[in-house]
Parts: C-alpha cells; structure tokens; sequence
C-alpha cells in the first residue's frame, strides 16, 4: 500500500445510486475499492464535489448545503459497506491503524466552500463531520473568495480570511486549487500551516489558469505544501483529449525543480475528468510509478507517491 492520491470525485458519482447497486467496492469508475487494492492504494482522499450554477444554487436546484449532506451520507455508507477493506482517518494514526490491520484509508474533503454560506460555524460542523480538508472555491464566486480566470485584485473575501483561520485551528488542510491567482497568494501569506494545490499542475507548460505559476510553486514548496500532479489531458497539454504518462512525467519534473521534490504529489482528478487514459484507471498507478523511477531515484518516487503527502497531513491534522 503506497499510494496517496489527494482528489478524486467518485463519491459525487455515486450519490444517489441505491444500496445493493454498483457501489464503491466494485464499479465501472476510475476507483473502486477493488482497482484501489489491485493498484497498491494507501490513501484516497474523497472529494464531496458540490455541483453549483454561477448564482450559487445546486445544480438540481437544491441548496449547496443539501448537496453536501446526500453526497456525506453516500461516503458513511460506503464506508459502513466496505468496513473490512476501508477505513477513514480523522487524525494521522488513524492511517497508522488501518495500515497496521491491512486496511486501505479514506480522507473525506470538500471541493468548494460554497455550502458554508457565510457561516463560520460550519467549518467546525464540517469538521465534526469527518472533513479534513476544504477546497475554497469551485468555479463560481462564494462566500470565502473568486475562482480561477479571476481578475487580479480578486482573492479571499473576509469570509474566506475568518475560514482559513479556523481551518488552521481546527486541523483542516487548506486547498488552493480553483482558487484565483490573488487567492493563492492570500492563502500563502496567511495560512499558518502547509497547504496544497489537491489537484493542479504546471502553467509553464500548459497555460491554462488551474494550473500553477512557477513562482506559485515556489512559493507552494518554501511553506512545506504540496501540489497533487491533475490526471486531466487538457490541464497537461492544451487541447488534450488523452492523457499520457509521459506527459505527466514532463510535469513532474518541471514542478520538482520549480518547487522541490518534496512539493510534488498525486491529485488524480479520478471520475472528475473525461480524458481517455494510457493507464485506464486507479489499476494503472503502478505504471505510473515504475515510469517515475525513468526520472526520479526511489527515494524520490516514493516522495511522490505519498511521502509528501503524508507529511502534510501529520503537519496540519
């Protein structure tokens, strides 16, 4: 068990499918416990992916904060379901303890603050829920701050200053993917712990406003954060449909000398994107792997795959 891949939407695909149908374990998705097994997973971090419109209402109209309790029932019964082979970390020796009883772990996230909707509170109830981690922003404007493509003046909100805080007082990783470039910044000059850039890769190399700045990494790596290297073509190369290891490889190594090799990590994106893949799906990390090792000593690769991330989530949880 040795991967740790810091983003992934399946829980969001799987909301709403009745008990008894395809599930977590075993599924057509990216991941699926059994592709997880198969592909030497450690750690996945499950995203509750709160699918808005640009005024700020569910996509099905119903309240953010609705979708985020459906899609938070969906992950407790998984895990409920699957107890023999998953279990969920709240704390770092938790995944001590899964690991010890042979046990892949699970890490619950959010992926836009929206359904905190100004209040404060809800960041500890968040927390009290099993969250440990919180994506500012998707790709509309909230409470806490403006997405990426924002214009420059454009960051965290108050709201999104008082949330930061709370979040470092707490034990929750701060995830600056989706977020505007100011935002970036915003959270590098006042987050008292690392942060990480979940699913996010080099701009350098494909310039689109997801991915990061060479002095954005720079500046990811001297705060002891981590960027998760994003599986999507089109954040790889533009205008990509297929997504091949080497390009990931090419990203790697750019992001390790930009940064440090201990600010490089995985941030899949699984069942969040629609690239066709070289290497399928969760199965296919191993291959992902053995290609780093052409690139990066062992010690290296193994940094990669989930030292740094490790260590972010003993520095801030």
């Amino acid at each position: 068990m040795r991967f740790v891949d810091l983003h992934c939407d399946t829980i969001g695909c799987l909301t709403g499918i009745e008990s008894g149908e395809a599930g977590l374990r075993a599924n057509h998705l990216h991941v699926d416990l059994e592709k997880m097994k198969k592909g030497d997973a450690l750690l996945q971090f499950f995203a509750l992916y709160i699918r808005t419109t640009a005024d700020g209402r569910g996509y099905d109209g119903r309240s953010p904060y609705e979708i985020f309790e459906e899609e938070r029932t969906c992950y407790e019964r998984e895990l409920r379901e699957n107890a023999d082979m998953l279990a969920p970390v709240l704390c770092y020796s938790d995944l001590l303890k899964n690991q010890a009883a042979g046990k892949m772990s699970a890490l619950l996230t959010v992926e836009d603050g929206v359904p905190l909707d100004g209040k404060v509170e809800r960041v500890k109830e968040f927390y009290d829920k099993g969250v440990r981690l919180l994506t500012f922003t998707w790709n509309y404007e909230n409470s806490l701050g403006y997405p990426n493509g924002s214009s420059d003046e454009k960051g965290l909100k108050p709201f999104g200053f008082q949330v930061l805080e709370e979040m470092n007082n707490l034990g929750m990783i701060a995830d600056v993917s989706h977020l505007s470039d100011r935002g970036f910044w915003d959270v590098a000059g006042h987050s008292k712990k690392p942060f990480v850039a979940s699913h996010s890769n080099a701009r350098a190399l494909c310039d689109v406003p997801r991915n990061l700045t060479d002095e954005m990494l720079r500046a990811l790596g001297e705060k002891g954060g981590v960027a998760g290297l994003n599986f999507a073509s089109f954040f790889l190369v533009p205008g990509s449909s297929h997504t091949k290891i080497s390009d990931l490889l090419r990203h790697a190594k750019y992001m390790a000398d930009k940064a440090g090799i201990d600010a490089v990590g995985l941030g899949s994106d699984f069942d969040g994107i629609r690239s066709t893949l070289e290497f399928k799906d969760y199965t296919g990390m191993p291959m992902i792997a053995e290609a780093l090792h052409t690139v990066f000593t062992a010690a290296e690769v193994d940094k990669i795959t989930h030292e740094n991330a490790l260590r972010v989530l003993q520095a801030c949880i």
